[in-house]
């Protein structure tokens, strides 16, 4: 009987899980359909500052749609294991990509894609292998928890960082820079995921009857959670109100995992009694996921799908074959144009190439 209600709790986690990406990726595409119509209003854009998103019907059914994806995201931990609910939570950047590319005409080419495969995957590796955190059942032990100098310095760090990027350098590149908003989101998510545990802890302890609410930390938690939470929204909003959405997702996401994880490692000491294959995996991880951001962000202007690997295939061919054919040179040609017609390469210029040397182009 044990094992059924296990296998059925099994499930409902499972279908808790998918249904919270579900919602927070839609999310995502409500509130930057909603920032769009204000901007074709002529109302002052989130990205300069502007609040109007708040009169916006469908900016508040995306900050809906994603309150009841982390609702349900909350709910698969109750159900399902932590390795299997955490993964399962990069779902939201493929189905954001994916509705991005049919409801706001975004397009995300190859290196993007692999780019968001890769933070995936790379984020997905760092969670499993990431050790377990220490229990904390009662809210004397958080605050023991909070009270840690390696954690107080982590969140004095964070918050000195925080202003330096809203007041510093927020007004000089956050127009141009991806990653200054989201850099603000992420840190500050890392705090407000802290909360989000005292709190809990505070409810359990609340419904067992304890007075709780007397205790000073609870409202001191509270009040960190709103306002952080009010900073990252703010912060994402103005992020995807400038850049596209198939990239602030994904980044957003590999971002906020990694600041999570520092700051569990920290607040929770997760990581003293971690084996050398757990060390290897996270390690590779975030490798994976630095290549990832690198490939979204380096490539994100570069027209480049997989229809044009044939042609670049051919081209590379006929180069090796003694004909002039740079593999950029006639990106967008046709095969049989003047331009793309063949002039000869010499044995010098083909060896060259094959060395690497820019003047063989």
């Amino acid at each position: 009987m044990s094992q059924t209600r296990g296998r059925y709790d099994f499930y409902i986690g499972l279908v808790l899980a998918m249904s919270s990406s579900i919602f927070i990726g839609g999310s995502f595409i409500l509130k930057k359909k909603g920032l769009l119509r204000l901007a074709r209003k002529g109302s002052m854009r989130a990205g300069q500052g502007g609040h109007a998103y708040l009169k916006e019907w469908l900016w508040w059914a995306g900050l809906l749609s994603m309150g009841a994806g982390e609702v349900a995201n909350f709910a698969a931990y109750a159900f399902a294991p932590a390795t299997l609910v955490t993964p399962l939570g990069a779902l939201s950047v493929l189905v954001s990509a994916i509705l991005s590319s049919y409801f706001l005409n975004e397009k995300l080419n190859l290196h993007g894609k692999i780019g968001c495969l890769l933070s995936i995957l790379g984020s997905t590796v760092m969670v499993i292998h990431a050790p377990q955190e220490e229990e904390v059942e009662t809210l004397n032990e958080m605050s023991h928890k909070l009270g840690d100098p390696g954690f107080v310095v982590f969140a004095t760090l964070v918050v000195i960082v925080s202003l330096i990027l809203i007041f510093v350098v927020g007004p000089r590149h956050g127009q141009t820079n991806i990653l200054v908003y989201i850099t603000i989101c992420s840190v500050i998510g890392a705090l407000s995921v802290s909360c989000v545990k005292g709190l809990g802890i505070t409810i359990k302890e609340l419904f067992a009857g304890k007075p709780v609410l007397k205790h000073p930390l609870s409202w001191i938690l509270l009040l960190s959670l709103i306002v952080c939470v009010s900073t990252q929204i703010n912060y994402l909003n103005r992020a995807l109100d400038i850049f596209n959405t198939s990239i602030v997702t994904p980044i957003y996401y590999v971002f906020f995992t990694t600041s999570v994880l520092t700051c569990s490692a920290i607040l929770f000491k997760e990581w003293q009694h971690m084996a050398a294959d757990d060390i290897i995996g996270t390690f590779s991880g975030f490798l994976t996921i630095i290549v990832g951001i690198f490939l979204l962000h380096a490539f994100k202007d570069v027209s480049f799908t997989l229809a044009n690997l044939p042609v670049s295939l051919r081209k590379e061919e006929r180069a090796a074959n003694g004909t002039l054919l740079g593999t950029y040179d006639c990106f967008n040609h046709d095969e049989e144009s003047p331009t793309c017609a063949g002039e000869v390469q010499s044995p010098e210029s083909l060896a060259a190439r094959r060395n690497g040397s820019l003047a063989a182009f």
